[in-house]
């Protein structure tokens, strides 16, 4: 996966505000000697389930376990093109239930993931991870002090990222120099490589002349810390951060050229 292009039109990825009469859900955790947090977990109505809560997850994982008990893939379930780690497949959860939160129609990954695996070990079984195709759909607030979530629905459906990725891993086997797209809400007018280096950030590659980081005085070579305070460490924690800005909201990103950190506003701009 070469370059990511952000650019609009596909995915209209924007967050809905919240309804006056949803109610708040309150969901208790268990924080764990890893320090990740665990929640019981009901999928396709089975279990519950104790799965990790990952907010840095891109994807919605449950093993092979729970995939066979809550009937996860059918028998026309597509087969992984790339198989890794003892992945079985992707599907669409017909519903997910934390506590009193509940979602439908949630992406997830089908795989004994060799991490949760050892984690396991130490901690007690552990059957999957609850990602951003779900909790993107809520106003979420994190109590550590009472071991307690809150979820406030937002009408916010996220894209399935996992998909994307991969179709543009595919896409790179058959066309290695073709520039790949993945398309947030908003039109920014640039590209993105993290390339081989372990330095934070992802590398600016292309700027667009006339686009909104051009104007904002974005410059190839740069290296994208941060959009809207969020770690673009990877193009996936671009995309992710990208994804629910609003045309012509002005986002601020934390940039690295040279030895020097600053800041620059873009205002990015509705796609065509």
């Amino acid at each position: 996966m070469k370059h990511i292009l952000l650019t609009a039109t596909a995915f209209m990825l924007v967050f809905a505000s919240v309804r006056a009469d949803e109610k708040p859900v309150k969901v208790p955790f268990e924080l764990l000697k890893s320090g990740h947090m665990a929640v019981k977990v009901k999928v396709n109505g089975k279990g519950p389930y104790r799965l990790i809560f990952d907010t840095g997850a891109p994807t919605m994982l449950v093993n092979n376990k729970v995939a066979k008990e809550a009937e996860v893939l059918g028998k026309d379930a597509p087969k992984p093109p790339i198989v890794i780690f003892g992945m079985m497949g992707q599907a669409a959860l017909k519903s997910v239930e934390v506590g009193g939160a509940k979602a439908t129609d949630v992406p997830c990954v089908v795989m004994d993931h060799p991490t949760i695996v050892e984690i396991s070990k130490h901690v007690g079984p552990i059957e999957g991870i609850v990602g951003f195709p779900f909790f993107a759909r809520f106003t979420m607030t994190v109590d550590y002090q009472a071991k307690e979530m809150t979820f406030v629905p937002n009408g916010y459906k996220p894209a399935d990222i996992m998909q994307s990725l991969m179709a543009t891993m595919m896409a790179r086997t058959n066309a290695p120099d073709a520039v790949k797209v993945l398309v947030p809400a908003a039109q920014w007018g640039f590209t993105a490589d993290k390339g081989e280096s372990d330095e934070a950030g992802v590398t600016i590659k292309q700027v667009f002349k006339e686009s909104p980081a051009a104007a904002a005085g974005l410059k190839a070579g740069d290296r994208l810390l941060t959009l809207d305070g969020r770690w673009t460490d990877t193009l996936v924690d671009l995309f992710e951060a990208a994804a629910p800005i609003k045309p012509g909201r002005a986002t601020v990103l934390k940039i690295k050229r040279g030895d020097k950190e600053m800041e620059i506003k873009v205002t990015p701009k509705a796609g065509l």
